[in-house]
């Protein structure tokens, strides 16, 4: 697959159901969204700040290593809001430049995992930082940072000479960008450790999912293969269906036969006996008599 030097697939924005980049973005909006709004609900409702950030965060936020014991599944749900509005911006804003490329290099069903398993790997990085020597931690840590990070590595790993067209003859190299995001990433994080880790697990996934799907493997395709199972079950394809119909009426036209079939081969052996006896069968005759006894006595 020659994927050095290629142009940029934003002019082209494939459909919602083949856009994973969108995906992503609406899922990450509307965490957002529905986490600020229990917030301005419960300051509404008389509660103050501190009650929502000690009685609704702590379940959607990675926490201290201390307390990710009680709260293991807050590694799936840290990436899917954000603190404040520009930090979802920006974030969204990164992911659809390097995930608009990848997603056109090598299909829209390598984006979400890779973009959830960077999520997961990342915040597991995190909690797993604590356990070194004078690590400190800043309370509870949202964003989708190591998702974003590990598609951005994911299309260097994949395509580093791929430039981006934003005119006929001008053009910006991917590093460049890579570059100026990782800058500003380490800038937003602070350079705080258990931070540093995320990011860095995040790279991580997105260089070794990609190096995996060079190989031929596909590390992320199962979740399709599975949604696509569950929805053949809820809703059969209808040429799945006759096929299925066809084979269930062959097979019963086909025993049919053959016991139609049988039948006439015991008739004639019941002929013979009462013609010349029973001592003229053969011995597969005797057999198929005594099998459509013991069918008939089961």
């Amino acid at each position: 697959m020659n994927t050095t030097r290629k142009r940029s697939p934003l002019s082209s924005i494939p459909g919602y159901s083949q856009n994973a980049v969108l995906q992503i973005i609406v899922a990450s909006a509307t965490g957002f969204i529905t986490y600020h709004l229990i917030r301005v609900i419960l300051l509404v409702v008389g509660l103050s700040e501190n009650y929502f950030a000690t009685h609704f965060t702590p379940y959607v936020a990675l926490p201290n290593l201390d307390n990710f014991g009680a709260k293991f599944w807050t590694v799936f749900t840290y990436g899917w809001t954000h603190d404040g509005f520009w930090v979802l911006f920006t974030n969204m804003v990164w992911l659809y430049c390097f995930g608009a490329v990848l997603q056109s290099l090598v299909g829209y069903k390598q984006l979400i995992p890779l973009f959830v398993y960077s999520l997961i790997v990342g915040g597991l990085f995190y909690e797993g930082s604590q356990l070194l020597p004078n690590v400190s931690t800043v309370g509870y840590m949202v964003g989708a940072h190591a998702g974003v990070v590990g598609v951005a590595t994911a299309i260097l790993t994949l395509s580093p000479n791929y430039r981006f067209f934003l005119s006929p003859t001008f053009s910006i190299p991917i590093v460049v960008m890579a570059i100026i995001f990782y800058a500003l990433m380490l800038v937003n994080i602070n350079l705080h450790t258990p931070s540093l880790f995320m990011i860095a697990g995040g790279a991580l996934t997105g260089f070794t999912y990609m190096m995996l799907l060079k190989n031929g493997k596909q590390p992320g395709i199962w979740v399709y293969n599975l949604f696509d199972r569950m929805s053949n079950l809820a809703e059969p394809n209808a040429d799945k269906l006759r096929e299925k119909n066809s084979r269930k009426r062959n097979e019963a036209l086909s025993g049919y036969q053959a016991r139609q079939s049988n039948q006439k081969r015991i008739d004639d052996i019941l002929d013979k006996i009462n013609q010349k006896g029973y001592n003229s069968l053969s011995q597969e005759e005797k057999d198929i008599l005594t099998k459509a006894s013991n069918d008939n006595n089961p």
